[in-house]
């Protein structure tokens, strides 16, 4: 592994760890603004963040790039809605984990649209993901069982698998990552702002006097968005795919080991059994354990 290899991965192991922060951060900024306006300001932080450093690149903006830009930025407000409403509902550390249902929905949802049947590792990964389901939401003794939050959070992956199926139908068209990945803020942030008063009520102005509300946005608009895209697209131009996505799927394990710590949740034997198999499940679709294979030697 030479350098840049080695600081990529850094790169991808740091993103992993910052957006299993963010949802704690969420969990705690829910009770002073609500889900959606939560949304639409930190993806606004996040354009502006990016259109303040890459202002010269964003001048290159087109009617094609505006338009599939907006899709995905549809899609990734979506996502993020939904999964920030069911974080409200349940806890932190299921929301991170029932999240990574979107590595197995992909392959499944590209069969029918591009006629390409998934290999059976993908059904042996969805089969261990449901079952890991099960135990997470239903092994919890103080949780209840399954509620409607760790409901929305699996349709928050199913959002998620269409953010990046679109996202890799706009690399396949040609179009600039970074400008794709700017717009994709600004549409989020916009489609938020739209939904918000229906959806959340009027916006409380005084909870921008709380710095704790503050340096929240902040964490999540600037490391948890934009930071965090930047440095996976830089981690998978120098890293070899498999091992890329096994270094993002800790997100899920950084998301409930922070939740115990700063959130103080707790994690039966069954919920913690589900975890893992989820996460086998989604190391299994994301790579096929292709890392664990000796590399050929010429």
């Amino acid at each position: 592994m030479n350098n840049k290899s080695f600081f990529a991965s850094i790169g991808l192991l740091l993103t992993a760890a910052i957006w299993g922060f963010a949802f704690v951060v969420v969990k705690d900024s829910l009770e002073y603004i609500g889900s959606v306006y939560m949304v639409a300001i930190r993806f606004f932080i996040a354009s502006v963040g990016m259109a303040l450093l890459f202002w010269k690149r964003l001048k290159k903006i087109d009617k094609k790039h505006l338009i599939m830009g907006a899709v995905t930025g549809a899609f990734l407000c979506a996502a993020y809605i939904v999964q920030t409403i069911g974080c409200f509902y349940t806890t932190a550390g299921k929301n991170a984990f029932l999240t990574t249902v979107y590595v197995i929905l992909i392959p499944i949802i590209s069969w029918p649209l591009y006629k390409k049947r998934p290999g059976i590792y993908v059904f042996v990964a969805a089969i261990l993901s449901m079952t890991g389901i099960g135990l997470l939401a239903l092994g919890g003794k103080d949780i209840g069982g399954i509620n409607i939050g760790d409901i929305l959070t699996l349709i928050c992956g199913l959002f998620y698998a269409l953010h990046i199926l679109w996202t890799e139908k706009c690399n396949k068209e040609g179009c600039d990552t970074l400008i794709i990945t700017f717009l994709q803020f600004f549409f989020a942030s916009l489609f938020a702002w739209i939904l918000a008063p229906f959806i959340d009520g009027k916006l409380d102005v005084s909870v921008f006097g709380n710095s704790k509300v503050i340096v929240s946005l902040l964490y999540l608009g600037l490391l948890s968005s934009m930071l965090c895209f930047t440095l996976q697209n830089v981690g998978l131009k120098y890293v070899q795919s498999s091992l890329a996505s096994l270094f993002l799927s800790f997100e899920s394990v950084f998301g409930v080991l922070f939740s115990t710590i700063f959130l103080h949740e707790k994690l039966t034997l069954k919920m913690g059994l589900g975890c893992v198999l989820i996460f086998i499940a989604v190391v299994l679709a994301e790579t096929k354990f292709d890392f664990l294979k000796p590399k050929k030697t010429e």
